[in-house]
């Protein structure tokens, strides 16, 4: 059983303490009959119907309580329809070697390194899978686990904000990060499993072949994404003069769209360049459009409304209130 429109109880209590006050202003008025003297009628003790005739008037409020109610609309589930999500599992691989200091993307018209784009972006596309378990892969020359698979997506941007590049061992092992980001989906009972890698640059680094870990993710059946991130041709990279000043210098982007490509083809996802800040966003709504969380239908379907089982009664006491006002209980004026 379920309420409706709930908000129209809130109505009740002053309707109640209004009526109480007025009801106090009425019976405070002085009678329409003078006694010059109370002794002929001070022994009379009043009867019962004398008693009821001052009360008959409060059916009238049990009345409006019962309309009130019947606005809020009770109502009984008929029909129920089950929901049924099973999410998807994801891990975010996120190259943090030094050539993401490269600040060829814009935030509202601001340069910044490619790192903080990628986290703002990143957050955003977490925040619109609620229900999928989500985990961080951060590698340059190394691969290391930031944040397991899980739901609690605050923890999640938690460690994503603390990564930093320079964090490790510099370089791009693209194979090893796929390797790590596997570990974390091996063992995992969830249907879906997708891995979206994002790096600016060449494979360099690492004891295993990118082509090695993409046949491992197609065994798994884990769908691989990978993202190519940095402007073509030359990009401004942040290095000190002689002076110590920080100035922006040339730097070429060198990335390997072949092998990433590859990667994505082998395992059944697919490879996007992202130049700017706007693609790179375009580029994660895609794959969030892609991957969908497969959900039943949700909610209940079908209700019986019960607020005809509160007016009927209303209207009975309404207009039995009237009727005894005007016949058994009827007073003179």
């Amino acid at each position: 059983m379920r309420l409706a429109s709930p908000l129209v109880l809130l109505s009740i209590p002053p309707v109640i303490a209004l009526y109480l006050v007025l009801d106090h202003m009425r019976s405070g008025k002085r009678s329409f009959i003078r006694f010059s003297n109370n002794t002929v009628i001070g022994g009379i003790k009043p009867t019962l119907r004398s008693r009821l005739s001052a009360k008959v008037r409060h059916l009238r409020l049990l009345a409006i309580i019962l309309v009130l109610a019947a606005g809020s609309r009770p109502q009984t589930i008929l029909e129920e329809t089950h929901i049924y999500v099973e999410g998807i599992d994801i891990v975010l691989a996120v190259d943090t070697s030094t050539s993401m200091r490269a600040m060829d993307f814009e935030i509202n018209k601001r340069r910044v390194d490619r790192l903080e784009v990628v986290k703002k972006v990143v957050d955003s596309f977490v925040q619109r899978r609620p229900n999928d378990r989500i985990g961080l892969v951060a590698f340059a020359g190394l691969a290391y686990t930031v944040c397991p698979l899980t739901l609690d997506h605050n923890w999640l941007e938690e460690n994503l904000d603390r990564v930093q590049i320079g964090m490790m061992k510099d370089g791009t092992a693209i194979g090893s990060a796929i390797s790590a980001a596997l570990n974390r989906l091996k063992d995992t009972k969830t249907k879906q499993k997708i891995v979206i890698l994002l790096t600016d640059g060449r494979n360099n680094a690492g004891t295993i072949s990118p082509m090695v870990a993409a046949e491992a993710a197609k065994a798994l059946g884990v769908r691989v994404y990978t993202i190519g991130a940095g402007t073509r041709g030359m990009a401004p990279y942040p290095v000190e003069d002689r002076f110590g000043n920080t100035v922006l210098r040339p730097m070429e982007v060198e990335i390997d769209e072949e092998l990433l490509g590859e990667i994505a083809d082998v395992t059944g996802g697919k490879y996007y360049r992202a130049t700017d800040t706007e693609s790179l966003e375009r580029i994660y709504d895609e794959i969030d459009k892609l991957e969908k969380t497969p959900i039943e239908e949700t909610g209940f379907n079908i209700f019986k409304e019960l607020f005809p089982y509160l007016l009927v009664p209303a209207l009975a006491l309404f207009l039995a209130e009237i009727i005894l006002s005007d016949t058994l209980f009827r007073r003179l004026p």
